[in-house]
């Protein structure tokens, strides 16, 4: 297989050279300098790869010179954890990009724990320029098509333009755009609203006002916090009510850091929020200078009670409805499917964030969360840093051939080697659900062969996409109990977790999972699962009781029930013995334990303590 796709790779170039296809070619074309189009970048520069950055502003992160518009980020900067494993303290830093330069976190550039937005677009500038990625600002890429090559037809290149008529050609496309379009209500008198993309931001342009906001998101919030001090009255509608992040434990939900008008509207200071209207069934008019909200009926009659909550006028109202994805970017040849539902502001991909009508072209950061939208970190840095990572090893694989990264473990230190993921890894924590670690264990299940960051959605693939052989597996995930989020729920109950390891299926807050395959689950097994199932039902399953500082290195409580699941799918024991325990066993039993195997008799064993040294000694055991 690796020979043919060699082969392939090589035809390919050749019927681009001999068809003129070589000028302005390239490998890779990534459309995008944002965060996710650096991250790419930074993996692809790396692996030596030949590609380009297409972005239409003259700066990379253009977005977020921007976004958002009071200039205060909802991304976290925790500079102190205690700890100075780089991989830990990643968990609790959403700002950075992944890299090899330990000066290029956002810690060294903002001392805030929400950064300022300036900062971090100083950042990007810094991170592009210090991996000298190959980047053509100022070119706003447009009609993307597909073409096949006339002397080899399976051989399909994507071609593109610029705002001055140059053309590009690549082989594989990945769009980084992000989604930025704002959305628009379309009701009549809409022309009368203002949007966030282009408010003032001058709490003096509100002083006495009375506004009224359209959307309960982020952006709403924000909008509404930075102005609460100056204005007469602000209202807020929607048509669902708000989903609050510290319920639903998914980041985009609504912040705490934005929700100071929830205080001013339950502690009845004039302010006041209402859900239940869709947006789209209202009609503003101008009333004087104001403007007056109204519904109305099918014949064009005022269908509001008389004590409709937005009955008095407004000087001001802002329509904060969030972003969509550009979809006009593509020549109509190019069919490119939106997602339903709440979904529909992004491009519908498959789990390896190639489209599912157009292969060769991938999608990358923000417009790839539809896969864990409302679920996990995708749609966000913190999340799509490892996602975009995930994205370039599939790349590696499908045209150069280069295997997913992995090691191989004896099976006495898997226990080790899972202990040290799920206290340190910042890909399972982050996209918790959606990345895993994969374990394949060999037929005799005495190595194992450790694949990080996996997603696991791609598991009935996992040949496909990694070339590696598969077996029985062990999958980690960390997940929240499955009815501890939701829009309503309390998270502050009384008794809401659990300290016993014997009721660690019951755990709510974030902890880890084990799943045990014989073999892969399959296409089909995934579609059947129930519908709260991360994975479907696996041979064996173990929980890891969740624990308050998330740290599950206690003996008796996570790592002995840990060490019992993994010798139930090995069928022997993984007790840890020291050197001299082994050699006692070696001159007195015919089969050693697991242990005394892969470490001892391998000139690897466990270094006692001088305590236990001295015990050998006054055992007799050796001599000084």
């Amino acid at each position: 297989m690796l020979k043919k796709m060699i082969a392939l790779q090589l035809l390919f170039l050749m019927t681009l050279f001999a068809n003129g296809y070589t000028n302005g070619f390239y490998d890779y074309c990534v459309v995008g300098a944002g965060p996710a189009g650096l991250q790419l970048g930074y993996f692809l520069e790396k692996a030596g790869r030949d590609y380009v950055i297409f972005d239409r502003a003259d700066i990379a992160g253009a977005f977020f010179s921007k976004y958002p518009r009071h200039r205060t980020l909802i991304s976290i900067n925790k500079r102190y954890t205690g700890k100075k494993n780089k991989e830990f303290n990643l968990r609790h830093d959403w700002n950075s990009l992944l890299s090899n330069d330990s000066s290029l976190l956002m810690r060294h550039y903002s001392e805030d724990f929400f950064p300022n937005a300036d900062t971090f677009v100083r950042y990007l500038q810094d991170y592009y320029k210090r991996f000298n990625l190959k980047i053509k600002f100022n070119t706003e890429i447009g009609n993307i098509h597909k073409s096949s090559l006339p002397d080899n037809p399976e051989a399909v290149v994507f071609m593109m333009n610029d705002q001055t008529g140059n053309s590009y050609t690549c082989r594989a496309l990945i769009m980084a755009n992000g989604i930025s379009i704002p959305f628009k209500p379309t009701f009549m008198g809409s022309e009368l609203v203002e949007n966030y993309v282009s408010i003032p931001v001058d709490a003096k342009y509100y002083e006495g006002k009375r506004v009224l906001i359209l959307g309960h998101g982020n952006s709403a919030f924000e909008v509404a916090d930075n102005i609460t001090s100056v204005t007469n009255v602000i209202h807020m509608i929607a048509r669902n009510r708000i989903r609050l992040a510290w319920e639903t434990h998914y980041v985009g939900d609504l912040r705490a850091v934005n929700n100071g008008l929830l205080d001013t509207y339950q502690l009845k200071s004039m302010n006041g929020i209402s859900d239940g209207l869709n947006v789209e069934e209202l009609t503003v008019v101008k009333d004087g200078d104001q403007l007056r909200v109204a519904i109305v009926d099918q014949h064009g009659e005022d269908a509001a009670a008389d004590n409709f909550a937005l009955r008095e006028p407004y000087d001001i109202i802002v329509s904060c409805l969030g972003f969509r994805y550009d979809f006009q970017i593509f020549n109509s040849s190019i069919g490119i499917p939106k997602g339903i539902g709440k979904r529909n502001k992004f491009p519908v991909i498959n789990h390896n964030y190639e489209s599912t009508t157009v292969p060769g072209l991938f999608f990358a950061g923000t417009n790839t969360h539809s896969l864990d939208f409302r679920k996990s970190a995708g749609g966000f840095i913190h999340g799509f840093r490892y996602t975009v990572r995930v994205l370039h090893r599939l790349l590696e694989y499908k045209y150069h051939s280069v295997p997913w990264p992995s090691y191989k473990l004896p099976a006495s230190q898997l226990v080790n080697a899972i202990l040290r993921r799920v206290n340190e890894a910042s890909d399972l924590y982050q996209m918790f659900s959606v990345l895993g670690d994969v374990i394949v264990l060999d037929r005799n299940k005495e190595t194992g062969k450790y694949f990080e960051g996996f997603p696991v959605n791609l598991l009935p693939e996992f040949f496909d996409v990694t070339g590696e052989a598969v077996g029985p597996m062990i999958i980690i995930l960390l997940q929240y109990g499955a009815n501890y989020a939701g829009v309503g729920n309390d998270p502050f109950y009384t008794n809401r977790a659990t300290g016993s390891y014997t009721e660690a299926h019951l755990s709510n807050f974030l902890h880890p999972v084990l799943y045990y395959y014989e073999s892969p689950p399959t296409e089909a097994e995934m579609k059947k699962k129930c519908a709260k199932c991360h994975l479907p039902r696996p041979t064996l399953m173990h929980h890891i009781v969740e624990d308050f500082l998330t740290d599950w290195t206690v003996p008796g409580s996570h790592i002995l029930p840990l060490r019992y699941f993994v010798e139930e799918i090995l069928d022997t024991s993984t007790t840890q013995l020291f050197a001299d325990q082994c050699f006692m066993l070696a001159l007195t039993q015919q089969g050693l334990p697991l242990t005394c195997q892969q470490d001892y008799l391998q000139g690897r064993s466990l270094v006692g303590s001088r305590e236990h040294q001295q015990y050998i000694i006054d055992q007799g055991l050796t001599q000084l």
